[in-house]
């Protein structure tokens, strides 16, 4: 199938969407965690190794714009498998979690790094401009700016 240069709209950026991250789905299936666990884990890294369960939270909402239910859900699910901890008021990463992460980021970066091979990276940076654009155009209609 030949692909053929399109304008970018909504379905453009929802099939590049679903089909990227049924390659990082592949990936994350073949490690044992979902992709709201992986976007989880991600925020704790990101964050330091250890965050505010209400920051953490709100920020997966956010991001994934899903309810707090799923996202508390979420949170209980990595709690049980040992890959994050209770610590005071603080979630925070175990040694297995931050393994798990980084084994998943890592494998995740290689699909990446295929998906954007030999894209000059003046149009990865207008592409970029451009969607982060439109997701902030997004959240302030959705309130979640």
């Amino acid at each position: 199938m030949t692909t053929t240069a399109s304008t970018l709209n909504s379905r453009v950026i929802a099939l590049a969407h679903h089909a990227a991250r049924a390659l990082a789905e592949g990936v994350l299936d073949r490690h044992g965690i979902t992709f709201h666990q992986s976007v989880t884990l991600r925020a704790v890294t990101v964050a330091g190794g250890s965050v505010p369960r209400g920051e953490l939270v709100a920020e997966i909402q956010n991001s994934l714009k899903t309810t707090e239910t799923l996202v508390q859900a979420v949170i209980e699910e990595l709690l049980t498998a040992g890959l994050l901890a209770r610590e005071d008021s603080l979630l925070r990463l175990t040694g297995t979690g931050r393994d798990l992460y980084e084994t998943t980021a890592a494998a995740t970066a290689e699909v990446s790094a295929r998906l954007y091979a030999g894209i000059a990276a003046e149009d990865l940076a207008v592409a970029g401009r451009v969607l982060t654009l439109i997701t902030d155009r997004a959240n302030t209609e959705l309130g979640t700016d």
